[in-house]
């Protein structure tokens, strides 16, 4: 049993604007984004002994120890399946300072993905060490080749099933963008957009994913400082629990569709890791303050609210059709915006805004939030105060 000592907690975050052409490396907004986080926290960048990215961030560790002076690094590991990554990171973290192999663990993800490259358009390699699996052979040669050609071919039998609409998929971004009107970090801030907006945007992947389905590509980077509750009391800011971070990848899983898993309408890694949450935060996703759920595409809040639990499968559309994910509603969802509305950093932002909403700085501050889901298909964790 975990002592309230070793808990693991969240004490630093740092992130860059949210742009189109950032004009820098993105290791240069990688060390940006951590000193931000550090300083944030009020550490030495030097004490960090620990971190984690994703398999396809292109800063190296020992480049980013150069940038921060750190002198040693007990744990490093690269995660893979894109943004699924994103709450993984927290899992590890949270394992790796709860456990005293590290006393300050960092997390970051850097990206100049639409000036540097253009992510939403063909990449591949068939590098073992590549963002890449067996799927993409098969996927390739029939030209589907971008994460929305992959995301229309997973969703379409869960679509076609509920009877799910291109205007139903537009409450949802509608949702996102009436958010990030409201706050001034977001790329889209002041600019909301109607049903008929979303409408009247073009097919990229016809019938089913319109452009403003899809999460944007985005410039910049993000930092999160994770470390054990004896060493947070020292820092600067309000330490935020993690009162549980799972994981699950199942036979047959890949990166952001499981066409060979069997079962295309429900998400059964969201079901397994939506009980294992709740017995170990003594508290449900569906019962949290607010969802920070990811967002690559629209379809993915629908699967996702059924996966995790927040309703039954095949309710999410009513479910959103009732107001639940507004942000007076029942299940605030990203008042930040999201990555559709605020920036797609692989959904790290997601974690971010968490944290500020647990603290009570957020832009969009969802009132007496006191604890926070944060979901990414194959992992979530809860976080709170």
């Amino acid at each position: 049993m975990i002592s309230s000592f070793q808990k693991a907690c969240i004490v630093g975050i740092g992130q860059t604007e949210f742009s189109k052409a950032s004009g820098r490396s993105e290791q240069q907004l990688a060390a940006e984004a951590i000193l931000a986080a550090c300083n944030d926290a009020g550490i030495d960048p030097a004490s960090i002994d620990g971190m984690t990215t994703f398999s396809l961030d292109n800063s190296d560790e020992v480049d980013v120890m150069r940038s921060l002076g750190c002198e040693e690094i007990k744990y490093t590991t690269r995660l893979p399946q894109g943004g699924a990554a994103s709450v993984s990171t927290i899992v590890h973290a949270k394992n790796a300072v709860e456990s005293g192999i590290c006393d300050t663990f960092l997390i970051f993800r850097a990206m100049n993905e639409r000036s540097q490259y253009r992510f939403g358009q063909p990449h591949h390699s068939m590098s073992p060490d590549a963002h890449s699996s067996t799927f993409m052979e098969w996927c390739f040669p029939f030209g589907a080749q971008t994460p929305a050609s992959w995301e229309a071919l997973s969703c379409g039998p869960y679509l076609h099933k509920y009877g799910v609409t291109s205007e139903d998929l537009g409450r949802i971004a509608v949702t996102f963008r009436k958010a990030a009107s409201t706050n001034p970090n977001a790329w889209f801030y002041e600019k909301p957009i109607t049903i008929e907006d979303h409408q009247n945007s073009r097919w990229i992947v016809e019938p089913t994913l319109r452009l403003l389905d899809c999460c944007q590509e985005s410039d910049g980077g993000v930092a999160i400082i994770i470390t054990r509750a004896d060493k947070a009391k020292d820092c600067k800011q309000t330490p935020v629990q993690i009162l549980g971070a799972e994981y699950s990848m199942l036979f047959n899983h890949e990166i952001i569709s499981d066409f060979y898993q069997g079962d295309l309408i429900r998400t059964e890694n969201s079901e397994i890791v939506a009980d294992r949450l709740a017995a170990a935060a003594g508290i449900a996703p569906k019962d949290t303050d607010v969802a920070m759920i990811y967002d690559n595409f629209t379809p993915q809040v629908l699967r996702q609210l059924e996966g995790f639990k927040y309703c039954g499968i095949g309710e999410a559309n009513d479910y959103i059709k009732d107001g639940n994910l507004e942000l007076d509603g029942k299940t605030p969802l990203s008042p930040n915006g999201g990555l559709m509305g605020e920036g797609y950093i692989h959904g790290m932002n997601n974690i971010t805004e968490g944290v500020r909403q647990m603290r009570g700085t957020a832009a969009n501050q969802i009132r007496n939030a006191k604890t926070a889901m944060l979901a990414s298909g194959v992992a979530g964790a809860i976080i709170g105060v």
